[in-house]
């Protein structure tokens, strides 16, 4: 599975304002819910649960929270690079500016477990950082997150 099949351009946004993690899980699920045709009140409860089983606060700065929510029919994702970065009770303790949601059907199984592997290993990548960081454009961010890496890195 690519990002480019999670990620439609509408689901990437620059400059997200949150003051806290709780706050910034309500945007992601006010954002994403309508792309998902799900309620916001649905999606922030899901990602809450699974922030509560522990924090998805990957380190480096990075997020990615993730749920599995009734009434999906394919795992999807949300992108967004914080106008200012938050506490995410990371496992660094440092604060979060990037953050990457994915949402995937109850049943998803493998197809939810390889989209957090590919995520995750795109996250890896400190050039890919590097350029996400460089940008408050949400399309371009959009362009970062679907094209190969070989076409941008540098």
């Amino acid at each position: 599975m690519e990002l480019g099949g999670l990620l439609t351009p509408a689901c990437v946004v620059a400059n997200l304002q949150a003051a806290d993690k709780k706050t910034l899980l309500q945007q992601i699920a006010a954002h994403a819910a309508p792309l998902l045709n799900l309620e916001a009140e649905d999606v922030f409860d899901a990602l809450l649960q699974r922030e509560r089983l522990g924090t998805t606060g990957l380190g480096h700065g990075i997020a990615l929270p993730h749920a599995r929510i009734a009434g999906l029919e394919t795992v999807s994702g949300f992108f967004a690079h914080l106008a200012k970065p938050v506490d995410f009770n990371a496992v660094d303790k440092e604060p979060v500016d990037l953050v990457f949601a994915l949402f995937a059907p109850v049943d998803a199984g493998a197809d939810h477990l390889n989209a957090l592997v590919q995520v995750s290993r795109f996250l890896r990548d400190e050039k890919n950082i590097m350029h996400l960081r460089a940008t408050r454009d949400d399309n371009v961010l959009h362009a970062l997150l679907t094209m190969p890496a070989q076409k941008y890195a540098a």
